[in-house]
């Protein structure tokens, strides 16, 4: 017997997922408000030097305005813009009585500090440990450190979901995560923030793998590209009210906070949430699992199902290939067709987090203000996941998932080549690009829970969720080398994201498949299509011989 014959029963798509569903929003939405919380906690405002030193004896700037102490204390660049860490030896007062060259008068750095531009932020991790000039890598490893985090969170929680269950490792997901996250905004050190951050991304982890993947087992085959669509409405929810908090709250530390909230309510939330019943008939929890679906057809106005199956009835679904044996991650590499699913999915996670990521958090350049171009790739997530979901059951998700990916590196491709002159142009390339990319995201996460099975799908997620932080998490870093070279950052992340595209071709259709429950049913030839056939015996739907065994 196969778990969807149960789902038929109680019906797979009532009530009760739509409340699994509203249940779990609190924490998405959170998600990329911690997520995304750098483009505003990280941000650099104008800067200049403290020119104070210049002025031993308090009176040789006397009688100017601060227009003026500026002129003969800051050089300026080409363009007419002050250098931010540059002032010059001595006071240049020649400058006050006309143009002539700076570009050969005697500077030094920045020797008393920076005075910061405090009319859009009253305080940033930049301003509040002068995160700028020979430090401003500082600045931008936040992100990298927070991912790394979530990285380690991803391999730990892949393993601890498997073993100790869905649901418990979510109520400890939300701890680690408010715990944490509060704390960040009390840290008096740029170390200790580090710690922090690495630590709230390590919480967060458990929340983005734990509720995606309770959505979609509690549901029939028929709604998985559903509930996988339309949950994840919730991060683009949780996106744009990042960009409303970050405009109402300037202070960082009151920014932390206020994102990190949420998650008080999401633990109240969290006693209403069930257990996955796949995951415990996995473990052998036979009453656990019954109490479940009983609960499961009760709500969905179904009749019970322990009138038609006892525990023994129960005890034989097909989920384990040998009861009571512990999975791990080594299980993704033993067999061939797993280990070729393992490397594919890796590399295309990987893509498909670093492209995103790599879009995400580079919101300046386009002639408008960071928090209303936040939003508006924050709004473009949800008519791109409205079409995804009409796309997956219609194409299929391979096509999709290849699709996507390849369209967001022409998206890349075309802005390396458009002039900046025409801003209104790359405005429209890159949201349509961002649109596409998130498409992409909510593709795979749909994707990879119907492509490992459950035995392992913890540990697929878990190993899944790493590959992509670990894209992140170099994402920061990419972008760093537009120092190097300004388009650099672009043709990085156009290559990876055309490259992760062309081997999302090599993945096997999910599309109308049951969710594989056996690495068996990974290995040997199954057929495409869920087919069920009345059986008396059992009072159920079970799937007959000829169907599943090929």
């Amino acid at each position: 017997m196969k778990f969807e014959s149960i789902l038929e029963e109680i019906d797979g798509f009532g009530p009760f997922q739509i409340a699994i569903i509203i249940l779990l929003c609190t924490p998405r939405i959170v998600l990329p408000c911690h997520f995304l919380l750098n483009n505003f906690i990280a941000a650099v405002p104008p800067h200049h030097c403290d020119v104070s030193s210049l002025d031993n004896n308090g009176g040789l700037f006397r009688n100017l305005s601060p227009a003026q102490r500026l002129t003969v204390s800051v050089p300026v660049r080409e363009n007419g813009d002050r250098k931010s860490c540059e002032m010059f030896a001595e006071p240049q007062f020649q400058l006050l009585s006309n143009s002539s060259n700076s570009t050969d008068l005697q500077t030094v750095q920045c020797q008393s500090g920076w005075i910061y531009d405090n009319s859009t932020f009253s305080s940033t991790l930049a301003t509040e440990w002068d995160l700028v000039c020979d430090r401003k890598s500082l600045n931008k490893t936040t992100s990298t450190i927070f991912f790394f985090g979530v990285m380690m969170g991803a391999i730990a929680f892949g393993f601890l979901c498997d073993k100790y269950g869905r649901k418990n490792t979510l109520l400890a997901s939300y701890m680690m995560a408010i715990v944490f996250g509060f704390s960040s905004a009390f840290a008096n050190s740029y170390i200790l923030f580090a710690v922090l951050r690495f630590l709230t991304g390590f919480g967060l982890t458990g929340i983005s793998i734990n509720s995606i993947v309770l959505s979609i087992e509690w549901v029939d085959t028929g709604h998985r590209s559903f509930i996988g669509v339309i949950g994840s409405l919730a991060w683009s929810a949780g996106n744009m009210l990042l960009a409303g908090f970050a405009f109402l709250v300037n202070d960082w530390r009151t920014l932390m906070m206020t994102v990190t909230a949420p998650l008080g309510f999401a633990v109240l939330t969290w006693w209403w949430i069930p257990e996955s019943a796949r995951w415990l008939l996995a473990n052998g929890k036979l009453e656990k699992a019954q109490y479940y679906l009983d609960k499961c057809a009760k709500i969905n106005k179904r009749k019970n199902l322990s009138s038609k199956l006892k525990l023994e009835t129960l005890s034989n679904i097909q989920i384990l290939e040998k009861q009571g044996k512990n999975y791990s991650y080594l299980d993704l590499i033993k067999t061939t067709k797993m280990r070729q699913l393992t490397l594919l999915t890796g590399i295309v996670w990987y893509g498909v987090a670093s492209t995103y990521y790599g879009i995400s958090l580079n919101i300046s350049g386009f002639g408008l203000n960071m928090y209303l171009t936040h939003f508006i790739y924050a709004a473009i997530e949800v008519p791109a996941k409205l079409m995804v979901y009409f796309f997956l059951n219609i194409i299929g998700r391979r096509k999709c998932q290849a699709g996507t990916l390849l369209l967001t590196g022409t998206c890349i491709a075309i802005n390396i080549f458009v002039p900046k002159d025409l801003w209104h142009v790359r405005a429209v390339v890159a949201i349509l690009g961002k649109g596409l990319s998130e498409a992409s995201f909510t593709t795979i996460f749909l994707y990879t829970t119907e492509l490992y099975p459950t035995v392992v799908r913890q540990n697929g997620l878990g190993y899944t969720s790493f590959m992509s932080r670990l894209g992140v998490s170099v994402a920061p870093l990419v972008l760093m080398l537009e120092d190097v070279w300004t388009l650099l950052p672009q043709i990085i992340i156009c290559t990876v994201a055309i490259i992760s595209g062309l081997v999302s071709l090599l993945l096997p259709e999910t599309l109308n498949v049951r969710l594989p429950e056996t690495i068996d049913d990974v290995e040997k030839p199954r057929s495409h299509h869920v087919s069920s056939h009345s059986v008396e015996s059992s009072g159920v739907f079970l799937e007959s011989k000829n169907t599943t065994d090929t």
